[in-house]
């Protein structure tokens, strides 16, 4: 049985089968090989192997196996990175002879053999060239003899490198492959979009990767229902819009527009799809999703269609009393606070609910605070009054500015002068008095006709307010008068005879 051992050439596509011929090489050795052309350095991608005559002959058909002559050492090395050296720098030299002969090919590389007995130069071109001019001028300039080799784009992209879409660096240069032909029917298959720009590989053709895994595509489609068959599920009728290849699942969209993701395997096949399959002689294909396979779906929407289905059916099981439903908690009673004045009708409405509060609490109110009720309960006016007298009993010629007076009306044809028990007393001694509105007497209109000018009972004195009484002995009735949009409005310190 031969022993072979694979070696990598710079510029070969593919690996190459040597006898190592008891050198002792392993993978990862720089090794000197004989070659058709001479003798050229590889490294070996891989440790001797057995092969039988039935395999070597299948694998390198009626070639004759080439020996592998030493290992490389370290002079070899060097001399090896002198021949890249000077590859290099030949390549702007076959460039500049190739643009001035004006031939339709593209440099690839030059590369200087091992035994320096010549230069292979490599090009890419879509048809035969005529190169027997072009090399004896590159013999001329490069003082070698010189060997032109033809490639296509795919060894092009191959020797040269580079990246593809994914990411990642070409197949074709990472790893030894042979170039197996790809088609659009496998793009097809897999589907792919059938751009150009977004199948092809950096050598412009078509990637080596669709034909990776072409073959597990088609094995799941020949197994798979087909696209756009309609598939019977509990939910009802559900159509097929989407293969998951790699995961092997099935996409469906109901009747409702949902949208299930089901594994192939997970579905079974009716009677219907297997007597239709024994009639025709070809596989059976899945057609039906049990109650089961939707049950382990972790979809909100497929759970909440399925109890909706249970209930319409009578099988949904009997919801017990909830205790919220039977014991009802009742919310407790907001408390108005009572009406205060224009300026400060919020604050005091805020600062009184906070007094409830502490009193349900059964907290104390602030010394401070409490001394500030008080002192506005016992001067409510401003202006330099008396701390006790109430609101009602100041003077109408010295009113606040911009306060709004009320008027109290008596009934028509009553007498101006009553007396002065039937008068609102106030209560409380410094408290704000209960205010009663009395039907109105037209203005003052009755107290014109008794003779008692307004002015008088403007600039009746302190006392007399306080008494109830004026100095004849006659009860003067204090009016006020309310304040209406637009019609005999007076403002504050205006006397209310004014309006009559």
């Amino acid at each position: 049985m031969p022993n072979v051992i694979p070696v990598k050439l710079e510029y070969s596509v593919h690996e190459l089968w040597f006898d190592p011929s008891g050198t002792g090489a392993q993978e990862g050795d720089h090794v000197i090989v004989q070659t058709e052309r001479g003798h050229e350095i590889g490294l070996a991608v891989g440790d001797a192997q057995s092969l039988t005559n039935d395999e070597l002959t299948l694998a390198i058909g009626h070639a004759q196996l080439k020996n592998v002559i030493r290992i490389c050492t370290d002079d070899d090395l060097d001399l090896a990175d002198e021949h890249a050296r000077r590859g290099d720098e030949s390549m702007p030299v076959f460039r500049r002879l190739v643009a001035a002969s004006g031939l339709e090919m593209k440099p690839v590389g030059v590369e200087y053999l091992f035994d320096e007995e010549k230069a292979v130069c490599y090009f890419a071109a879509e048809d035969r060239v005529d190169f027997r001019q072009l090399v004896r001028d590159l013999s001329r300039e490069l003082r070698v003899r010189i060997d032109m080799r033809q490639i296509g784009v795919r060894e092009e992209a191959a020797i040269v490198g580079g990246y593809g879409h994914c990411g990642q660096e070409l197949c074709c240069r990472r790893f030894a492959m042979s170039f197996d032909p790809v088609s659009i029917r496998m793009a097809k298959e897999q589907d792919l979009p059938l751009n150009s720009t977004k199948i092809s590989g950096a050598c412009g053709r078509l990637m080596c990767c669709l034909r990776y895994e072409f073959e597990a595509y088609r094995d799941f489609k020949s197994r798979a229902p087909k696209r756009n068959a309609v598939i019977d599920t509990p939910l009802g009728k559900g159509k097929i819009v989407e293969y998951n290849t790699p995961k092997e699942q099935i996409v469906l969209r109901l009747e409702g527009g949902k949208t299930i993701r089901v594994n192939l395997a997970d579905m079974t096949a009716s009677e219907a799809a297997c007597k239709k399959s024994r009639e025709l002689g070809c596989a059976c294909r899945p057609d039906t999703v049990t109650r089961e396979v939707l049950d382990r779906l972790q979809s909100p929407d497929v759970q909440m269609a399925l109890a909706e289905l249970d209930r319409k059916n009578g099988v949904a099981p009997v919801e017990g009393p909830d205790a919220s439903d039977i014991f009802v908690e009742t919310k407790k009673r907001r408390r108005r606070g009572g009406e205060e004045g224009a300026g400060q009708g919020g604050q005091r409405q805020g600062q009184e609910q906070q007094r409830r509060e502490r009193r349900q609490r059964g907290e104390q109110q602030a010394p401070a605070e409490q001394e500030g009720r008080r002192r506005k309960r016992r001067a409510p006016g401003e202006g330099g009054k008396q701390a006790g007298a109430p609101a009602h009993m100041k003077p109408e010629g010295e009113a606040k500015p911009g306060a709004t007076r009320r008027r109290h009306h008596r009934a028509e044809g009553a007498d101006g002068a009553q007396a002065p028990e039937q008068r609102q007393q106030p209560r409380g001694g410094g408290m704000r008095p209960t205010r009663r509105r009395r039907p109105g007497d037209k203005g003052g209109a009755a107290a014109q006709q008794q003779g008692q000018a307004p002015k008088q009972q403007s600039s009746a004195p302190k006392q007399q307010g306080q008494g109830g009484q004026a100095e004849g002995g006659e009860a003067k009735s204090r009016r006020r008068r309310r304040r209406r949009g637009g019609q005999g409005g007076n403002q504050g310190g205006q006397s209310t005879a004014s309006a009559e």
